[in-house]
């Protein structure tokens, strides 16, 4: 998949004309690329778009302008594309209580070795971004890649196949189904639309 470029990026005064109907757009597409699995865990699957989306934010929230910092925050937000034969998300914990988040998150310690997608047959682990999950503490936003082989890949692009994402910890334990626009979606990710 297509990574981000400098040229990709419009500066923050531009940005700021256009972002209402991007930030429409962005909404929208994320829309066919969100998964809730269980009540409390989301993922969302991210492309060059919603990348790109997360760093003209940063840049405008930042008020970064600097070119040399512009190529960092993308060099840092490329990490979050897939690459070929590859599922990219951010998953996100999601605790609205205050008070009951650091426990929570200490009740899913772990959690980045129980996460997988299931496609037919196959059951492919998540690959976790290193440093968000220590043995003491857990981050609320993971980034996990899924990485395919050919005979996966070609099966998730058969819609008689049942794809699925699963957790399976200790203290969480749930799975959903990846249909409809989801599926649609992450099978033009893959080459498969």
């Amino acid at each position: 998949m297509k990574r981000v470029t400098l040229d990709d990026i419009s500066g923050i005064a531009r940005y700021e004309a256009m972002r209402d109907e991007f930030r429409r757009r962005i909404i929208a597409l994320k829309r066919a690329r969100r998964v809730a699995v269980g009540d409390r865990v989301t993922f969302v699957f991210e492309n060059f778009d919603t990348v790109l989306f997360q760093i003209q934010e940063m840049l405008r929230a930042e008020q970064i302008s600097d070119l040399d910092r512009v190529r960092e925050e993308i060099e840092v937000y490329n990490e979050l594309i897939p690459g070929d034969a590859e599922l990219s998300s951010t998953m996100l914990i999601e605790i609205t209580d205050e008070a009951e988040i650091r426990p929570a998150l200490q009740r899913l310690i772990g959690i980045d070795r129980c996460v997988w997608l299931e496609i037919g047959p196959h059951r492919i682990a998540g690959v976790f971004e290193a440093g968000r999950s220590k043995e003491d503490n857990l981050s609320a936003v993971q980034y996990v890649r899924f990485p395919l082989d050919e005979t996966e890949r070609w099966e998730f692009g058969r819609d008689e196949v049942v794809a699925r994402l699963a957790i399976d910890h200790p203290n969480y334990r749930a799975s959903t189904s990846i249909e409809g626009d989801v599926r649609r979606s992450l099978k033009a990710d893959l080459g498969l639309a």
